[in-house]
């Protein structure tokens, strides 16, 4: 019988296990603060973008609830059709006011938003030009316009700029996340939106990791910068998750009324999928409240990463691990080698804290991880609990046990 490149999926996947590459999911129930049950083990999780704590707020379960008996569960349809719910279009006024800029899309997802509206608002012929650590999600967007793609060097603005003169294209998008998922740094957005107003371009900005975080009452970097309201431009879309500090689920584009129209009109991802349930921006639209209300929620959390900071500084003297340089909830932690980086996570792992490692695809080769995330729900406690147990394992304490143990970790 003639072999069939079905076949080969056996060795493809033994080829992630020597490599250290595969993954595995692990069955996780909210316990209390950031303690997670883990297939069952109660830890201390340092890896969820719940960066304000409110995914289980009781205000936030009381109004998804109340949505669910209200308007049901599902939408039903596609917004365009029937599943545009009141709760969404509440949600929709709302998040473009929070954001001061004119006008916001709801979306079911992130990932289905930025895969839909690159694609929308450019094409073959045109230019696309992105950071080179951007999102999965950016990307692939970018490749499905046909667009032709400059690809720039983390945050080389310069480059970007030669790029964008020597392009003569009738259409160019800029597309940089606001805060870059894996290193927590933040992108110049003054300087982003200079080049796109020098050079007739338009800047798309994902603030997955920003929204509800930075800027005046949460309301996300834009803002952080002073470019919403009377300044904002109309050359900038901004995007941003609701999964993450808003601690529910899916996503918004907001901008000038005019583009913001044509993506409704012209996005894929939008048209032809079912709306988010309206209990689900029933909860969101409480989070909004909250994240404006509640400025203590941010305070703590710089405070935390201070401490974070702080104490990692006296840590690292002793070894070649690096803190990549961060003012936000995102602290990167680079270990080198997957072999290392997953050694260090099982050594968090037996001392009760969940810090999972980050590898290559998603990092470059040789940039293996913790990505520590951190949340308002941690208390000053719980960062001295992972700042001990890192200067425990840095000083050469037992990391695990054999090769074999870490490959599905």
């Amino acid at each position: 019988m003639n072999s069939s490149w079905i076949d080969e999926f056996p060795g493809r996947i033994a080829e992630l296990d020597h490599s250290l590459l595969r993954r595995r999911r692990r069955v996780v129930v909210p316990e209390t603060g950031a303690r997670l049950f883990v297939d069952g083990e109660s830890m201390l999780a340092f890896c969820s973008n719940d960066y304000l704590g409110l995914a289980s707020h009781p205000d936030l379960i009381e109004a998804a609830c109340a949505g669910a008996r209200e308007l049901g569960v599902g939408a039903g349809a596609s917004p365009l059709v029937s599943g545009h719910s009141a709760a969404n279009e509440a949600l929709e006024q709302e998040l473009a006011d929070f954001t001061q800029l004119p006008r916001a899309l709801y979306f079911y997802a992130g990932y289905a938003t930025n895969i839909g509206i690159i694609p929308a608002l450019v094409g073959e012929g045109d230019a696309l030009f992105s950071d080179s650590l951007n999102h999965a999600c950016l990307i692939d967007g970018a490749r499905l316009s046909r667009a032709k793609i400059h690809r720039y060097a983390h945050a080389d603005l310069g480059a970007l700029e030669s790029a964008l003169a020597g392009s003569t294209a009738p259409r160019k998008l800029v597309i940089s996340d606001a805060v870059f998922s894996m290193d927590g740094d933040v992108a110049d957005i003054p300087r982003l939106l200079a080049l796109c107003e020098r050079h007739d371009a338009l800047l798309l900005l994902d603030d997955a990791h920003g929204f509800g975080v930075r800027g005046p009452q949460g309301r996300g970097s834009l803002a952080h910068v002073g470019l919403t309201g009377r300044r904002a431009s109309h050359r900038v879309l901004y995007m941003a998750t609701l999964g993450k500090a808003a601690g529910v689920a899916g996503a918004f584009v907001a901008g000038s009324d005019v583009l913001i129209e044509w993506l409704l009109q012209k996005t894929r991802s939008y048209i032809f999928a079912t709306a988010a349930p309206p209990m689900l921006a029933s909860a969101l639209r409480a989070s909004v409240r909250l994240i404006e209300a509640e400025q203590w929620r941010r305070e703590h959390l710089d405070r935390l990463i201070a401490q974070l900071r702080g104490g990692l500084g006296v840590v690292l003297r002793s070894t070649s691990w690096k803190l990549v340089r961060s003012s936000t909830a995102i602290q990167a932690l680079v270990i080198g080698s997957n072999h290392e980086a997953l050694a260090v996570m099982e050594g968090l792992r037996e001392r009760g804290l969940w810090v999972p490692a980050i590898r290559p695809p998603t990092v470059p080769e040789g940039t293996a991880r913790l990505r520590i995330a951190l949340s308002a729900a941690h208390s000053h406690a719980n960062v001295d609990h992972l700042i001990l147990a890192l200067s425990e394992l840095a000083a050469g304490a037992p990391l695990s046990g054999p090769r074999s143990n870490l490959a599905l970790a």
